[in-house]
């Protein structure tokens, strides 16, 4: 990854009266733009998304989406689909007067990548993408309620444990409403355990200073309420919908790379290769060695590696 930087131009961007999204430039000002975009949803942008991209050759742009990272109100899920999102990168885009840009998105990024690239087709020059998610239930199934929690049994005790065993057939939806709840104690706890479940299973080796990051209270309620009222509501979408051939159609022309960890439990392998089979156009790749996070190694080297690829683009 290249070192680090920090941006030279923020704003802030009303696009509701309710909501108001902070964004950033970095890198060089007359380079060719790049838009990241952040998983989660809820988790906001990370500093070190920036190291991504050669700074002498790419403008990188990032946003914090809707009640995540300085967005206004952090954590408000009035207002918060993944069309309004797709939106969202749209006003921005045309705020700061860009024609075509590359996409950047992995985990629910690589989500929002791939709906944002089929309604604006025209406007994408490549797209990166890494842990390839598309919210089908069986995905959602997989990670929070009968899959990864055979392969992180101690982890799931903990993430099981603020749900009466009478709810927990379905995990989603008994979380929905604890992570709603009015009290503060129950909201909290809820989504400390929430996230805490996604953060120690994010590298293939469990990351001490991951996994504490669910003890941030701001953090975690934003991250833990906005990805429930995603899940819960099936990401607004039709069940398969971004793997439907009549929107990979679409973007069938746009050069896509993507990066995949074999051993990725949040964002199983089965759909990046499910989007290899409808689109194989793609260059698939499969990092042996890997978990779900982009900055594992041999995932951090691919994903670098396809950005200097298209620089020149």
């Amino acid at each position: 990854m290249y070192p680090p930087i920090e941006p030279y131009q923020t704003g802030k961007l009303k696009v509701s009266d309710l909501h108001t999204l902070h964004w950033e430039v970095s890198g060089n000002k007359d380079g060719t733009p790049v838009i990241f975009l952040h998983g989660g949803p809820g988790s906001g942008c990370d500093p070190q998304d920036r190291s991504f991209f050669n700074p002498t050759k790419y403008k990188i742009i990032m946003l914090d989406q809707r009640g995540a990272g300085k967005s206004t109100p952090t954590a408000s899920l009035d207002e918060n689909t993944t069309w309004d999102l797709v939106k969202d990168i749209e006003r921005l885009r045309e705020h700061l007067g860009i024609d075509k840009w590359h996409v950047f998105g992995g985990s629910w990024g690589s989500t929002l990548s791939l709906a944002y690239s089929q309604s604006h087709p025209d406007r994408v020059k490549t797209l990166v993408l890494r842990g390839i998610f598309t919210l089908r239930k069986s995905e959602l199934r997989f990670f929070y309620q009968d899959g990864a929690s055979h392969l992180f049994p101690e982890a799931w005790e903990e993430f099981i444990e603020p749900i009466p065993e009478a709810e927990r057939h379905d995990m989603i939806t008994a979380y929905h409403a604890q992570l709603n709840s009015v009290d503060d104690e129950t909201r909290l706890r809820a989504a400390r355990a929430w996230t805490k479940w996604e953060m120690y299973t994010s590298k293939l080796y469990v990351d001490p200073a991951r996994v504490a990051e669910a003890e941030k209270n701001d953090f975690a309620n934003a991250f833990a309420r906005i990805e429930n009222h995603y899940f819960v509501n099936d990401g607004f979408m039709r069940d398969g919908q971004l793997l439907e051939k009549q929107e990979i159609d679409k973007i069938r022309h746009i050069p896509c790379v993507v990066v995949q960890g074999r051993y990725d439990v949040i964002c199983p392998a089965t759909t990046a290769y499910a989007l290899k089979k409808v689109w194989p156009e793609i260059t698939l790749h499969i990092v042996p060695d890997a978990g779900h996070s982009s900055h594992e190694p041999g995932i951090a080297k691919l994903l670098v590696k396809a950005t200097d690829e298209f620089a020149h683009i």
